[in-house]
């Protein structure tokens, strides 16, 4: 690999290097590669799909490069791109590398001594919605993604995919799910707009600033992203955001329930004031949203159960699917966001 790096990067430094694996799990692997004779100031990020991808197009290398690459002239943090390789001789699949922005990476909780202050947990709430109106803001032809999507007909072709997505996994029999499934076939709204579409934007896919709670030093994991309608994106981005006093702050991050936090309806109001956007129609995306994270985990149920998952934990995940078919249906019965 260092050989490699030495002749793409053009720095000799680079011929012998460190590689340490910083994040796997269900998505695309994550290394931090650091030259034999330098420092954590010198590493570089570098991202490859996961062994054995179920979801080819999931693991795409080359849009995952080329949205970090348009991006970076944009108001929307990313880190810098350096080298994209599409010779799977090299590593066996393609793979790119990017800059290491040194930030808070938040999953169950803050750091002891950061955003302990309930004006800097909402300037961290504030910040993600920001960022998240910004990149729905992008113009994407002048950034030259204007083929990186199919964006007509968008949030009608999700639930299809993610329809036949739960169809290919099932790991049970679940009437609700299937009925979850149809309502919204049924109910698509019109698209008001279309956008460049992260696809899983959430707190623990971003960096925060160490030194400034509520400002995004980087956006991370945009496997998944596309154009389409950006509704999707504030959608996904509530089913992680759970509120003081509900029953699912148990099985997701319960950062967002700590004094301080905006409320959901908080975010859709800052999101709706930045980018003009009606969120009459809110509720349906945030059915949508549990409907695809509950054929998500679906699936993992279904490919550990088959063996595909050895290594990875699993398990909680079958008990999660019911009651997230419960808040898409509450979604769509009571408008609830």
């Amino acid at each position: 690999m260092g050989p490699y790096l030495a002749s793409a990067l053009n720095d000799e430094r680079w011929r012998s290097v460190d590689i340490e694996l910083i994040a796997a799990g269900m998505s695309n692997l994550t290394y931090v590669v650091t030259p034999d004779d330098g420092s954590a100031d010198d590493a570089v990020i570098l991202r490859r799909p996961p062994t054995g991808a179920v979801l080819a197009t999931a693991h795409d290398m080359v849009r995952e490069h080329r949205v970090i690459s348009a991006l970076e002239p944009t108001p929307v943090p990313v880190p810098r791109t350096l080298h994209l390789c599409t010779d799977t001789a090299v590593l066996g699949a393609p793979f790119y590398v990017m800059e290491r922005v040194q930030g808070i990476h938040v999953v169950g909780e803050f750091p002891p001594g950061y955003a302990d202050e309930p004006d800097q947990r909402r300037a961290v709430g504030e910040g993600l919605v920001d960022v998240l109106a910004d990149l729905h803001s992008v113009d994407y032809d002048a950034v030259g993604l204007s083929e990186f999507g199919r964006p007509e007909g968008f949030a009608a072709r999700q639930v299809r995919r993610w329809t036949k997505q739960w169809d290919a996994t099932r790991d049970r029999d679940r009437p609700g799910l299937d009925a979850l499934a149809a309502r919204l076939a049924e109910t698509v709204p019109a698209t008001q707009r279309s956008s460049i579409v992260h696809g899983d934007y959430r707190l623990d896919n971003c960096l925060l600033d160490p030194a400034t709670p509520g400002r995004i030093k980087a956006v991370l994991d945009w496997e998944m992203s596309t154009l389409g309608d950006p509704l999707t994106d504030l959608g996904m981005l509530f089913v992680y955001w759970p509120e003081a006093g509900e029953e699912r702050a148990s099985t997701l991050s319960p950062v967002t329930t700590l004094p301080g936090f905006p409320t959901r309806r908080e975010v859709a109001e800052r999101y709706s004031k930045r980018t003009g956007a009606d969120l009459s129609d809110l509720h349906w995306y945030v059915g949508f949203a549990f409907f695809k994270f509950a054929a998500i985990m679906a699936g993992i149920v279904a490919r550990s159960a088959a063996g595909a998952m050895a290594g990875k934990d699993t398990s909680g995940y079958a008990e999660r699917i019911d009651p997230c078919v419960e808040l898409g249906r509450a979604a769509l019965d009571d408008g609830a966001i």
